[in-house]
């Protein structure tokens, strides 16, 4: 027989090397892992600027309900969005309640608050570990820009979101001057 049918150790050796030089050279991505409704979700670290505790939030008329209103965040006032009530994941966050969390989303264009009950965790994964499933994307009435995929780690799923992509897609002025 001419074709190699058999693996000897040094091809088993090498198959291992190739993987774990592959693994090596894969892509590191670090995000902000927090809970909506029970479920992680996680954003690109880059894309938040800093996390605080929620300050006084002063209502705004004429917006959508999961736009909780503006707060000043040194010296910023900044739009307050509740991503729970946004994704219909339930009542939502009162601004009000006891140890919420902001996570301030910027980028050159706007920047705002996000709303989280919980310290968000970090975690440092491989982009390759990112499942882009489509049938995630296909079954959201989100943009499928803003969803960019799921990452499984032991047994956590974490749903990871583009929060630039979210509100450049939702249109939110976000700039009270």
């Amino acid at each position: 027989m001419s074709d190699k049918t058999e693996y000897t150790i040094d091809d088993v050796k090498r198959e291992a090397e190739n993987h774990q030089k592959a693994k090596e050279q894969s892509e590191l991505m670090q995000l902000i892992i927090f809970k909506l409704a029970g479920e992680e979700y996680g954003l690109p670290i880059d894309q938040i600027k800093e996390v605080v505790l929620t300050p006084r939030v002063a209502k705004m008329p004429q917006t959508p309900p999961y736009i909780k209103g503006v707060a000043n965040i040194r010296g910023n006032i900044i739009a307050i969005m509740d991503l729970e009530q946004k994704f219909g994941l339930g009542d939502g966050l009162e601004a009000k309640e006891a140890q919420n969390y902001t996570l301030v989303v910027e980028n050159e264009a706007f920047k705002v608050g996000i709303l989280v009950k919980e310290v968000p965790n970090t975690l440092t994964i491989e982009v390759d570990d990112i499942d882009k499933a489509s049938t995630l994307i296909q079954y959201s009435s989100l943009d499928a820009s803003c969803l960019v995929g799921v990452v499984n780690v032991g047994d956590r799923m974490i749903i990871l979101i583009d929060m630039v992509k979210l509100i450049e897609s939702e249109g939110v002025k976000t700039s009270y001057s």
